[in-house]
């Protein structure tokens, strides 16, 4: 394929990974550079002087920062860690099975398990203010004695303290829907030539107007919350007076829940195009008829004349809690049957045994469990005083929420024992895969060198580990299944202890240690997810560890819950095209680099791209996760059929750089070490090109330590990356000139 005139500029626009590095760090444009030592200690010089504009190949460097696009704020960082559990299974929709067959039905499963957290949210925030301040608190003048903020109510009728403390989940409904009204594109998509129905799905990332979706989904949603804080409301007043209103108004709770999960059961109907607005009627006429409805019975349970029989928790909130538990556990079992069906059937296709999406929405749900008996257990323990009273009980919270905690705390303990002995059984097999390719790599070390010989086994050897996290997933989410599947026994009335030392012979008391136990280790986990948040955001080393779960799941645009933070590929794809639509149609031609993520986003952005401008662009790709990760997670979007495309609009102008030590990167095509030869006939067999790592394990002359090992670290000033950025100019038929030349 011809490329641009040989007097033609060449543009390196580079495309950081997850690191969140500065533009003069992507760009490697520092004014000093390190010329011996290590990070703690080092020796720096003057970089040589050449033009702020182009690079030491004479190429013109260019720069897109998109680290602030995920994260941006604190606020909005602290919002993603609350907001996981949504974030996790919007991310599940887009697991599925290449199969189309699956479609459908993953979809319409993946959006009512997103349905049910939402209704567990509600449910959170009422068993809080309804159940255990309205209802449980309000009855003990031991637990309002002292708290003038609450003792206020103490005197009032009980459905005049429900009516009132109702407020409250109104509020909190009212604020995640005011959260996720934030529109997720802020400016004209890019749009590319329509490529037909034969294009990479993984091209449409970016391209595809999330926002009438999202629309939809949020007035479902708000519908469903509304409706669940009513039917709360209505069985405690049924349990107390089963009044024809009562039952009308539970009645009409009912249609508007089963027409909420009934839309979301109909993909078709769902995705409809954004200029179909019929739908738009439909879900917001239901959402409003579930507002009005609220309002409705806030406005009816004081009304009760007859006297509310005091007992241990809000009537019928329990059973709620516990049925909505059993419904996710079914939910997941179904999820599992046709993920397990329609999975590919060659061996090695994938190391999650096509149950991608059942991983990652058991492990959202397990989080969300977590979180909601979390909240309940510290509003308990700040109720509960331990003072025996007789006109009430002490603060407790539900038995659901006892075994929900004791399932968390048994799937954690239960995947950390079988992390540790796979740690323990793989350890040999991967330190002599990790031997065999050093001793290809320094076949005649010199003497003294055995001690960095022996750091960089074990750096290949922890790189391995990666493929052994996906099964381990695989194991948590099964047990934390089998945890939520356990809440049920909460129907009869029973709690852990009172099951398990009868049955098993372990202490009633050591079941509740550990139950108490557990939900501090839960604590602990949300304040290390918080403070993990805010140093993602303000410190950029401890963001190339955490960022990978934030860049990854709001990669992708939402499609099963309007409540997840926003997608940022929906402004960085065509954001991106755009640029190297103009840049080629002023005459330059333009070689993308892209680290680790980065590698993500341009390889959908190639697939946007039409084909006179894909003529004059090159790719380099270093530390890619494309093929280790994305293409085992989502096999409908990344496959062999959307790599060979991506190779194809450029011209197999492609170079993927790879290292053994990189934990999260990998090769693409080939594993082999050297590139094949040109006369295979296979372009992509030429495409991957393996990176020693470490250049040499003795220090240079002149230095005192050895040659970093720089695992997924990006490369831009490692001989490997340039000598692939000088052929990919070439190919171009562009210059590349020495340093200081203008390009």
């Amino acid at each position: 394929m011809s490329g641009p005139d040989d007097s033609g500029n060449v543009v390196e626009l580079r495309v950081h990974g997850v690191s969140g590095a500065s533009a003069a760090q992507v760009l490697d444009l520092q004014q000093i550079g390190q010329v011996a030592g290590d990070r703690s200690g080092g020796f720096y010089r003057p970089r040589p002087p050449y033009s702020d504009s182009t690079g030491a190949n004479g190429v013109t460097l260019e720069a897109y920062r998109w680290g602030d696009l995920p994260s941006g704020t604190v606020a909005r960082t602290l919002a993603v860690v609350f907001l996981l559990p949504f974030m996790l299974v919007n991310v599940a929709i887009w697991m599925r099975p290449a199969n189309p067959g699956s479609e459908a039905a993953v979809k319409s499963l993946c959006r009512v398990l997103a349905l049910t957290l939402t209704v567990l949210y509600v449910l959170a925030v009422a068993g809080v203010a309804l159940d255990l301040v309205g209802w449980q608190c309000l009855a003990s003048p031991d637990c309002h004695a002292g708290r003038s903020w609450l003792s206020w109510l103490s005197g009032r009728p009980v459905g005049l303290r429900l009516a009132v403390l109702a407020l409250v989940p109104v509020a909190a409904i009212g604020l995640i829907w005011r959260v996720s009204c934030r529109p997720g594109r802020t400016f004209e998509a890019f749009r590319a030539p329509d490529q037909g129905s034969a294009a990479p799905r993984l091209g449409t990332v970016g391209q595809w107007d999330a926002e009438p979706l999202v629309g939809r989904l949020r007035a479902i949603h708000v519908a469903a919350a509304f409706a669940t804080l009513d039917l709360v409301l209505l069985l405690a007043q049924g349990a107390n007076d089963a009044s024809t209103a009562t039952i009308a108004l539970t009645a009409i709770t009912g249609v508007i829940l089963t027409g909420c999960v009934g839309l979301l059961c109909t993909p078709p109907l769902m995705d409809r195009s954004p200029g179909d607005r019929r739908l738009d009627r439909i879900t917001g006429t239901l959402r409003n008829a579930a507002i009005i409805l609220t309002v409705v019975v806030v406005a009816h349970v004081p009304t009760s004349s007859r006297p509310w029989s005091q007992q241990h928790g809000l009537p019928g909130y329990d059973r709620t809690l516990t049925g909505l538990f059993a419904a996710q556990t079914t939910l997941l079992a179904a999820l599992g049957v046709v993920l397990l069906w329609h999975r590919r059937r060659e061996r090695g296709a994938t190391p999650l045994f096509g149950l991608g999406a059942l991983v990652v929405v058991a492990t959202g749900i397990s989080i969300a469990v977590a979180y909601s008996a979390e909240l309940v257990y510290r509003v308990a323990d700040f109720l509960d005083r331990d003072v025996p009273t007789e006109e009430g009980i002490a603060t407790g919270p539900p038995a659901a929420y006892t075994w929900a905690i004791h399932g968390f705390f048994r799937a954690l303990l239960g995947t950390a024992i079988v992390a540790g002995l796979v740690i323990l059984l793989s350890r040999r097999s991967r330190r002599r895969a990790a031997a065999a390719i050093v001793a290809r790599d320094f076949p005649n070390p010199p003497a003294g060198a055995g001690p960095r010989l022996g750091q960089v086994r074990d750096a290949i050897a922890r790189a391995r580990f990666t493929e052994k996290l996906m099964p381990l997933a695989v194991v948590y989410s099964c047990l934390a299944g089998l945890g939520t599947a356990t809440t049920t026994i909460g129907l009869l009335a029973h709690l852990p202890g009172d099951l398990i030392e009868p049955n098993i012979g372990l202490p009633a008391a050591a079941v509740t240690f550990t139950i108490a136990f557990g939900s501090w280790v839960i604590a602990a986990i949300i304040l290390g997810l918080i403070i993990g948040g805010i140093f993602a955001y303000r410190t950029e080393p401890y963001r190339r560890h955490v960022g990978v779960l934030w860049d990854l799941g709001t990669f992708w645009p939402r499609a099963a819950h309007p409540f997840a933070p926003p997608c940022y590929s929906e402004r960085a794809v065509p954001e991106l095209a755009r640029r190297i639509t103009y840049l080629v149609e002023r005459g330059d031609a333009v070689l993308l680099t892209g680290h680790s993520h980065g590698s993500v986003l341009l390889a959908a952005t190639v697939l946007q791209l039409p084909p006179q401008v894909g003529a004059r662009v090159a790719l380099l790709t270093h530390g890619s996760p494309l093929r280790r990760l994305y293409a085992r997670l989502f096999p409908a979007y990344v496959d062999d059929a959307a790599l060979h495309e991506i190779g194809r609009r450029v011209g197999w102008r492609w170079v993927n750089l790879w290292r053994d030590t990189d934990p999260i990167g990998g090769w693409i095509f080939s594993p082999h070490s050297a590139p094949a030869p040109a006369t295979t006939g296979d372009p992509a067999a030429a495409v991957d090109r393996r990176q020693r790592d470490p250049c040499d394990v003795v220090a240079p002359p002149g230095d005192s330590v050895a040659p970093p090992i720089h695992g997924h670290w990006p490369g831009e000033s490692d001989e490997p990356f340039t000598e692939a950025v000088e052929e990919l100019v070439r190919r171009l038929g562009g210059r590349a000139g020495p340093p200081g030349t203008p390009g």
